[in-house]
């Protein structure tokens, strides 16, 4: 049955001729509704055969409940409408932050009581492992790393380290991400979830540990004070007494240089004592010589008589030098 032209509208009049029009508006507006639900089915059909998956995800198709094994890269991919959907996994490298309602309670190696807070866990689940992960992990996004994963790699890190370390976190931050990595792994197979870093906001010792830790740092304090105290007296005896050593020293030394200078000069005086007397001897020698080599016999007698004052002698000897005359008494 087709359409009524305006010629069809011209043969009919009166009442017939307007339910005649009325028919025909009403078929026009049927088949634009139906056109238009058509064209939107079809939209609606196309909208629905495909799905594009952002970069740095990748995508797991679900066929009626079923979840494929093969993952889907970033991009543009096809799909069945109403029956199979694209589900997007998030690959990119992200934080988790655990001990922030309560802390996680740890100790080192001499069973010294440490707590984390508020710690910082960055990582990525591996593209080839999204469909298995969504696969069997309830709620994969808070479960995937879960706290008491968290909480056991940071007590295994720490009774690794002394009460002096533990809270260096050079060592420390390492160590917790090298322990969770391993959970990690055993839990779910190696190139699941990736590790990046664990960043540990704030750790410490409970009170009565860092009350002691207080004292004894008080107390070494005192004790280095007191060591450079000993230490500044020590060295200022040894000082003192370079600075007696050094005066004595010099005071000997001065001394010993009088002493030669006094020996010097006692035999420079003795050496003149010696010069003069042994001039004098020569001199003397030297008259005693010029006197004796002028005394001959006739000197000398008249020497005797300038000073005999007459007396003989009452004793002489003989010419045989051995008979002694007395002469007393002879005039």
């Amino acid at each position: 049955m087709g359409f009524f032209t305006k010629n069809d509208y011209k043969k009919h009049d009166g009442v017939y001729g307007e339910a005649v029009i009325e028919t025909v508006k009403k078929l026009r507006m049927g088949r634009i509704v139906g056109t238009a639900a058509i064209a939107l089915l079809v939209l609606i059909l196309l909208f629905n055969s495909f799905a594009i998956i952002p970069t740095g995800c990748t995508g797991i198709r679900v066929t009626c409940g079923q979840i494929s094994p093969v993952t889907l890269q970033a991009g543009f991919t096809w799909k069945i409408p109403f029956f199979q959907q694209i589900i997007t996994v998030n690959n990119k490298q992200q934080d988790m932050t655990f001990g922030s309602d309560s802390a996680i309670w740890g100790e080192t190696q001499e069973k010294v009581p440490v707590f984390f807070s508020n710690v910082t866990v960055s990582f990525s689940v591996g593209t080839e492992k999204s469909a298995w992960i969504y696969s069997n992990i309830t709620n994969y996004t808070e479960n995937l790393v879960s706290a008491p994963l968290v909480s056991s790699a940071l007590k295994e890190a720490s009774v690794t380290f002394s009460a002096e370390e533990v809270t260096n976190r050079t060592l420390i931050e390492p160590m917790a991400q090298e322990k969770l990595q391993a959970a990690l792994n055993a839990k779910y197979g190696e190139n699941t979830v990736y590790v990046y870093k664990v960043v540990i906001n704030n750790m410490d010792f409970e009170d009565s540990y860092n009350e002691a830790i207080n004292r004894r740092s008080l107390a070494q304090k005192e004790k280095e004070a007191q060591e450079i105290e000993n230490q500044t007296a020590i060295a200022k005896a040894e000082a003192d007494a370079k600075v007696s050593v050094t005066e004595a020293e010099a005071k000997a030394q001065q001394v010993k240089i009088s002493a030669q200078a006094d020996a010097e000069a006692a035999k420079i005086a003795a050496d003149a004592e010696a010069y003069a007397i042994e001039a004098k001897a020569q001199a003397e020698a030297k008259a005693n010589g010029e006197l004796a080599a002028s005394l001959t016999d006739e000197v000398l007698k008249n020497k005797y008589y300038e000073t005999w004052d007459g007396t003989l002698p009452k004793v002489v000897t003989g010419s045989d030098g051995s008979t002694l005359i007395g002469i007393d008494g002879i005039e």
